[in-house]
Order: structure tokens, then sequence, then C-alpha cells
């Protein structure tokens, strides 16, 4: 071997030492970082009894945030902070493990959502439809649930914001997770694809790329991506739009990737929870408010909010069920009900509204 080829050799060789030193530090700090974890779970045990709160939304919105402010890479933000997710639900797995309803079965969004905010050590649990994730919450068999809620595509999720209409349950958190598209077979190519199943809001989103590749294929919605690929597997004719964690579940040829129609389609989810989630320094409120059915009723509903100098991220109207053409309207703004400001602007909106239900305030998403 040359004399470079040594020196090379020695260079690598000295890398590698210092690569194993340093996954000793780290494990030596995880581990450290764990048994402050149990720490924090005995004090809260021996303080207040009964139902220990151990999960913190804000607190582990604070600690990510921190962390992409102090990274200098060459990981980037994103990376890093899915790294410290996992450390933070590993070490709160040890004070009590989470359990999290989503829109099933296995390989849905929804679930990559879920995890994607909890981590991995999230004990997730596959319900059939939106109202039953609630009901599963409410009942106290999960602690918490994730719902789709919009598309930056498709719009509006209705069924979720119809259940909040008469549930109790708290918004606690936002996910906002980017959506890749794959088509799904056990056919080697898309010469035999003659069905293509999925989510009425997937097909939407797939629709020109569906019309120019498979303009013959029948388009056949089912209740969630994750069922779309289910039932492909004993389907050799059928195809599924869904994602690559659903590939991997039903071990599904992926004839074709990233097929959505707009790159940057985004879901947005909520966690919903029977919490409060206290202030986190950036956080969004949640409302459903009612007006008068009469002329400049939804100016002056909304007309508190523009005084008190509120930010309005989003409005949605939806049938109240109440009566005929009666309204319920979904209004997101910037701030937490505890702030000073929003709370003005809340006490003035219920003397104007209908009906104000606080839906709830929860930190702005991580990305």
């Amino acid at each position: 071997m040359s004399e470079h080829g040594n020196s090379e050799q020695q260079a690598l060789a000295a890398v590698r030492d210092r690569i194993d030193a340093i996954d000793l530090e780290i494990l030596q700090l995880i581990s450290e970082r764990a048994r402050c974890a149990q720490q924090v779970a005995h004090i809260k045990t021996g303080a207040q009894g009964g139902a220990v709160q151990f999960y913190r939304p804000e607190r582990e919105v604070a600690v990510l945030r921190r962390i992409k402010a102090a990274n200098r890479g060459p990981l980037d933000d994103e990376e890093v902070a899915r790294l410290f997710r996992e450390i933070m639900s590993a070490c709160l797995a040890l004070e009590r493990p989470l359990t999290a309803a989503f829109l099933g079965p296995a390989g849905t969004f929804t679930q990559a959502a879920a995890i994607k905010h909890f981590g991995h050590s999230v004990i997730t649990h596959a319900l059939g439809a939106i109202d039953e994730i609630f009901r599963e919450v409410e009942s106290g068999a999960c602690d918490f649930g994730v719902v789709p809620v919009e598309n930056s595509t498709e719009g509006v999720v209705s069924h979720t914001l119809d259940s909040f209409i008469s549930s109790p349950l708290r918004i606690i958190g936002e996910v906002c997770l980017r959506v890749h598209q794959q088509l799904l077979s056990t056919a080697p190519d898309l010469a035999s694809i003659r069905r293509v199943y999925s989510h009425q809001q997937s097909l939407a989103q797939c629709r020109e790329w569906l019309d120019r590749h498979l303009p013959t294929a029948e388009r056949l919605p089912v209740s969630s991506n994750a069922e779309a690929a289910r039932l492909v597997v004993s389907d050799p004719d059928a195809a599924a739009v869904a994602g690559l964690q659903a590939a991997e579940i039903y071990q599904l040829n992926v004839l074709a990737e990233c097929i959505e129609d707009e790159p940057s389609n985004t879901t947005r989810f909520l966690v919903i929870g029977k919490q409060d989630a206290p202030p986190s320094g950036q956080d969004k409120t949640s409302l459903l408010l009612a007006c008068k059915n009469q002329a400049g009723g939804l100016h002056r509903l909304l007309a508190p909010l523009a005084a008190h100098g509120l930010s309005m991220t989003r409005i949605e109207s939806r049938p109240s069920r109440r009566g005929i053409w009666d309204y319920v309207f979904f209004v997101d703004i910037l701030g937490h009900r505890q702030d000073p400001t929003v709370s003005d602007a809340l006490q003035t909106l219920e003397q104007e509204a209908l009906l104000l239900k606080v839906l709830g305030s929860y930190p702005v998403a991580v990305l």
C-alpha cells in the first residue's frame, strides 16, 4: 500500500474513533435525560397525586424551537427537530406512555401526523371514522386524537369541523404534514390498472395526473388511503393512491411517485384532548362562532378581532344543524386566550356573538 494510502487509512481510523467516542457521549447524555424524566414523573406523582398531566405541549414545542434556533448545521432544522422529538417521546414514555387515536387503518397520513407530533413511542390506535376518534378521546380510552382539518389544495375537512360543534374536547396542538401521494399496486406497471382507490381528497389532489396517465380507470373513494392500499392487495387490476408507509405495510409496488398535482401539497391536522394547553409564546386560538341572522351580522362578529389588532388566519362556515340556512363559523386567530389582548377581544366578542365557543389555544406547529 502506498504512503498516501496509509495516510488515508490512518485519517479514517482517527475520525471513526472520534465518532465512536461521540456515540458513547451521546448515549450517556440521553440516559441522563431519561433519568431526569423519571425524576419529573416521581415529583409530579408525589406532588399532584391522582390524575397527573405528564404531556405538556407548550413545554415540548419550546424545546424544539430552542433547539432549532441553536442549530448551526450541517443537519437542517427539520431533521434536528425530528431527532429531538424522538428523544423526548422515548423519555416521556418512561413517565407514562401516551395513547393517540387516528383515522385508520395503519399507514394513513393521519398516523404519520400523530407520529410526527408525539414521536414513535406513542401508542397509536386506528379508528374507522373521525367521529369515532372524538368519542374515543371523550371516553378516556385514548389520551389524545389526531384528525385532519384542511388541505392546501382541497380545503377543509368538513367531518372534523362538524364534530367540534357538539364535542367538549379541546384543540391542544396542530401538525402540518407535507403530503406526497404514490400510486401503489401489486401490478408491475400501469397497463393493467382498471380501478384506482383512495380517499376522496387524495383522488382530488391527484386529478390531473390521473387524467393524464389513467384516464379510463374508475376512481373509487374509500374511507382512507390506507384502506385503499389494503383493498388492492387482493385486486391485481387496481391501484391505490397512498403514502410510502402504506406501501411498506401492505408490501405493494410503487408504480409512480409524488403524483400530487401541487408539489407543496400540505395537510394540517389537529391534536385533540381534554386538557388546555398553556401559552407557549407562539400560539393560535380556534373559535366557534354564530352571529345573529341580520344584515352586517358577520361584520359585527369579526369587528372586535380587528379592533384589538388580532390576525385572523382562517375562517370557515358550516351548517349549524339547528335550522335551514343557519350557519356557524370556525375562526383561527394568532395568540393565546390568556394573552391580555386576546382575552379582551373575546370578552367583547361574547357580547356580540349569538354563540362563542373557544375550541382551544395551542402552540403554532413546529415545521
